[in-house]
């Protein structure tokens, strides 16, 4: 067994399975999927800790549990088509792409996405699709969406995000002001309404771009 091998059972065992993620599918995906792979040379030997890494740009990955969690509560199914925004290192769509049949990553940052793209041919994963754009706006081109998943903190989902999910689709994202702990959240379409339930606390850092501009106040 390699180190990246004990430290990705470790992260299952000390991290993932004491800490309410109870999918053996979710558990799976994170046993295949080698995170070291998915981060900057310079932080391969800390890939596994349970905390956010800096990748630069002001983006982090999410730690493993946390990930877990959203992943878990999205529930997505070998059906599902699935947009994940602010991919960044594309981790979180590799994951999901182990659940849903296929996965638009869409990340604004080059050099993230060729270190996804690059991982991702090292799986030999083809169902994700990584898109270079500003992630604010989704991509229309492949709504809606079976499953959204936000790989970082926002203020808000944008309603031009919302309005690409389908009927009976779920959101996953933590909720977070400039201040304060953010909440991990589930969002669910039925009809024209979204269902909103907080699941858990999180401290996860704000995508870069999803900033709310304060209001004027006289």
């Amino acid at each position: 067994m390699t180190v990246y091998e004990a430290a990705r059972r470790n992260m299952i065992e000390n991290q993932l399975r004491p800490n309410r993620v109870t999918d053996e599918r979710v558990i799976e995906a994170f046993g295949r999927i080698r995170r070291e792979l998915f981060v900057p040379e310079s932080l391969r030997g800390v890939a596994y800790v349970d905390e956010d890494l800096p990748l630069g740009d002001g983006c982090y990955l999410m730690p493993p549990l946390i990930a877990a969690r959203l992943l878990q509560a999205v529930a997505a199914t070998p059906k599902d088509t699935a947009l994940v925004v602010g991919a960044g290192v594309g981790y979180e769509a590799a994951l999901l792409a182990q659940l849903a049949r296929s996965v638009v990553a869409l990340e604004a940052n080059a050099e993230f996405a060729r270190i996804g793209r690059a991982a991702l041919v090292d799986h030999r994963i083809a169902s994700v699709s990584y898109v270079e754009a500003p992630p604010h706006y989704g991509h229309r081109a492949r709504s809606p969406y079976d499953v959204i998943l936000f790989a970082g903190a926002v203020e808000a989902i944008p309603p031009e995000i919302s309005s690409q999910l389908g009927e009976g689709g779920r959101i996953a994202v933590v909720l977070r002001q400039r201040q304060g702990v953010g909440r991990a959240t589930l969002i669910t379409r039925t009809g024209a309404a979204l269902a909103q339930r907080v699941m858990f606390d999180a401290a996860t850092p704000l995508l870069p771009g999803f900033l709310v501009k304060p209001a004027f106040v006289f």
